[in-house]
This record gives structure tokens, sequence and C-alpha cells, in this order.
């Protein structure tokens, strides 16, 4: 029977344990301090505490519960261990919807309608076509290039860069540091998609918004550590920035003194842009045990040296 020890300070992780332990299989579930987990062999994680993996001698496999494992790299002694993460077709979805309505949010003027409406204007904007608005996403891996499909359909100009050449057809593609001004400077609604590694660490700063077209939007879905609030905060107060939504952030929950909640041109939600079910992390989870017994390639396994 292989142990599992789940460790962090998401809400989800508790959750995700009782689920395992109705699941009937060869895996026996525990928490730090349960009698016999310091014989893991494999560790289910989300922002474990530095130095909490280094703790379990056996482990064999560390697995996020989400796509995001900057949350567990960061550990200075982390263990030389496999690393995976959760990649789950409910999660492409469920992101593919949240940028989507955000993309339309902005296209149809429903921002300057809401600010309207507090202010008992009625103005009504001449409607303009979906290819007359260029969206950007910055991080074009799965979930980027899912995206970047379904506005293209809907007939949106869409242009990606990353950090390596990708293609997705009827997409522009911009690659490397050299091509990200170009990237920047014909986009009008900015999507971050990217995963969080040294190279795109507070990457939504001054520089990055200042090279976007004066009255440009951010919808930020990627890792709270891109951004650089106040840096935001004074672009969407100087105008350059039309309006901002924003997902994730440096410190989770927001802190109640943020500006970021009663700017009446940013939208914050709580990290919901997408979340994979627990039943679906539980089988990805399942899945790359039966592998490390067997010997078999593991899936979704984390290349370090490049952060995802």
């Amino acid at each position: 029977m292989t142990k599992l020890v789940f460790l962090g300070v998401s809400s989800d992780i508790p959750k995700i344990a009782v689920l395992a332990r109705e699941r009937t299989g060869n895996i026996e579930v525990l928490q730090p301090g349960d009698a016999g987990a310091e014989e893991a062999e494999v560790a289910v994680c989300w922002s474990p505490p530095p130095g909490a993996l280094a703790a379990y001698p056996r482990l064999r496999l560390i697995h996020a519960i989400a796509a995001g494992v900057d949350n567990i790299l960061c550990d200075p002694h982390l263990p030389a261990l496999p690393l995976c993460r959760v990649v789950a077709p409910d999660l492409t979805v469920a992101m593919t919807e949240f940028i989507t309505w955000g993309v339309l949010y902005y296209h149809r003027d429903l921002d300057r309608a809401l600010a309207n409406q507090r202010n008992k204007i009625w103005h009504r904007t001449a409607p303009a076509a979906a290819s007359s608005c260029t969206v950007g996403i910055m991080g074009v891996g799965q979930l980027g290039a899912h995206v970047a499909g379904e506005l293209l359909r809907m007939g949106f100009k869409v242009r990606g860069w990353s950090r390596q050449e990708k293609t997705v057809e009827g997409m522009e593609s911009f690659y490397g540091e050299n091509q990200f001004d170009d990237f920047l400077s014909g986009t009008d609604i900015l999507v971050c998609l990217l995963p969080l590694t040294a190279q795109t660490q507070g990457i939504l700063n001054r520089a990055t918004l200042s090279a976007l077209p004066a009255g440009a939007a951010l919808i930020h879905v990627g890792r709270g550590g891109h951004l650089v609030s106040v840096e935001v905060q004074a672009m969407l107060e100087n105008g350059h920035l039309r309006g901002a939504i924003l997902d994730v952030f440096e410190k989770e929950p927001l802190s109640v003194d943020s500006p970021f909640w009663s700017m009446p041109n940013v939208i914050v939600t709580p990290h919901i842009a997408a979340a994979a079910s627990y039943d679906s992390v539980l089988d990805q989870i399942e899945e790359n045990i039966r592998r490390l017994q067997h010997g078999e390639p593991l899936r979704n396994l984390v290349d370090r040296s490049s952060g995802y």
C-alpha cells in the first residue's frame, strides 16, 4: 500500500484528502503528525512550508494539486525528486470561459456601460467587429493555445508571445525577449497566462504595461508573482490602462487595504479563473502513483530548469 501525505496551506488540501480516503484503492492517506506519516512515498502539495518535504526521507514523488508549481519549487530544501503537476481538460475549458468573458467585457464596452449606470448616463457606443480587437496572450502552452483557438474562432485577432516559438493556426506568433515589445505594441487586451519562473517574475510591471497602446486592458490569470501591484495601480490611475481583471496576486487572500478593491476600473476575483475538479486532481495523482509503481513515465512531469 502506497502512503500519501498531504501538505500545504490551501483550503483544498483537506478536502482532497477526505475524498482520497473515500476512494477505494491501494493508498493510505496521511496528514503530518499521523502515525506512519514519516514513511510516506508520495507528497501531495500546495505551498508546503519551507523544509517540510525534506522531513519525509522515503518520498519518491511530489505531486502538486494544480498546474502551478512555483509554490513548491521556491522551497530551498526541496528534495531532488520527480515533481508532477495537474493538467486537466476541465481546467482548460474553465480558463477559456473566464478569459473569453474578460475579452468580451472590454470589447463590448461593458466596463463603460457599468460606469455609465453608476452615473445614470444613457449612452450607446457604436458596435465594433471582433476583428477590430487584438488580444495578446502571454504564454502559449496548452491553455494559451486553446484560448487562442477559441478567440480566433470568434473572429478576434490574436497574437501570442512565449519563451520559445509556438504556432497556432491563425495566430501571429512572437517569442523571446527581442520580440516582446513588438508583441505588446499591437495588443489591445493583454492576457497573462505565463508560468512563474525567474524570467517572468514581476513581468506585469510599468515597463511592460507602458509598451501597450494607451487604453489597453489587462486580464491577469497567470501567477501572483507576475504582478507588481503598485506599478499596475499607477498605470490604471494615470489612464494608460483602461482597466484590469485581476484573478491572482502576490499575496493571497488579497489584503483588505489593497487599493484594487475600490478602484472603479478593476475587477478583483479570488483566484477562481480555473481549477480542476477534486476528482480530476485525484485521477491524475492516482495514475502517476500507478506509473511510479510500474516504472512507467510520469504524466505532466515538471522540468525544474524551466519551472513548469
